[in-house]
């Protein structure tokens, strides 16, 4: 019998990668992502592989899209078995004491905050008589600080406790959740990365020869890794993993 699973940042890279396979695996995906020709080519590409399946534009940035998006899934599915947050920002890479504040605080609404209104304003679809998986990505930078993505590390910091709440919490309500560090993945944040100014990101060099070395890994590749984890079928409850590790 086949689920519904939501994945955010669905329209390319890592997220893309992760919402073709679960289509593949025989479920219905709801792809999230900003609004965007990338987002039009996998909603068709789903709808393909999967007729229930769709893709909603959403910027997890604003609170108002979050709730239009809500209703719009409400409206069409009972019950959600799994969701993944994969959507995010490292924007802005830059020195913290001369950051914008603004700048600084819509990483954290995109990688964080949004995170949460997503989830809980999905609470009465979720859980109960049906098991629902959450998984987050989590990223190295949770654990490392690194020059320049005070933001980033911070949101990624905070997202792995998130997660752990959402596993303290969520166990009496039928959910469970886990976050998963993809690896560096040949997505176009690594580009991002890569562009940006060696003043603000010392490392900078680092990320270059990551890939002048060939040693990104390919989205599907992690995708197939993350699946069964996605799909509910392993992982403890809580747990943070490391897809080089599975």
């Amino acid at each position: 019998m086949s689920g519904t699973f939501l994945v955010t940042g669905a329209s390319k890279g890592l997220g893309r990668s992760i919402a073709i396979a679960i289509a593949e695996s025989g479920n219905n995906v709801i792809g999230l992502a900003r609004s965007s020709a990338d987002l039009d080519h996998i909603g068709q590409k789903l709808r393909d592989i999967s007729a229930h399946s769709m893709a909603i534009p959403c910027d997890l940035g604003s609170s108002e899209e979050i709730s239009t998006t809500v209703d719009h899934i409400k409206s069409k599915y009972e019950h959600i078995d799994g969701i993944i947050h994969n959507a995010g920002t490292i924007k802005p890479i830059a020195n913290m004491f001369e950051v914008k504040t603004s700048e600084w605080a819509n990483l954290i609404r995109v990688n964080l905050v949004g995170v949460q209104d997503l989830t809980s304003s999905l609470s009465k679809i979720i859980g109960g008589e049906k098991h629902t998986r959450i998984v987050t990505i989590s990223s190295g930078a949770a654990k490392r600080s690194l020059h320049g993505w005070s933001a980033y590390c911070v949101s990624k910091a905070g997202l792995d406790m998130w997660t752990k709440c959402v596993a303290e919490e969520g166990g009496d309500r039928n959910i469970s959740a886990l976050a998963i560090a993809p690896g560096i993945v040949d997505t176009d944040m690594q580009k991002t990365i890569r562009r940006a100014d060696e003043s603000d990101f010392p490392m900078l060099e680092n990320f270059i020869d990551y890939y002048k070395k060939g040693e990104l890994t390919d989205p599907d590749v992690v995708a197939e890794k993350l699946l069964p984890f996605c799909l509910g079928v392993t992982g403890q409850n809580g747990d943070r993993l490391d897809v080089r590790n599975l």
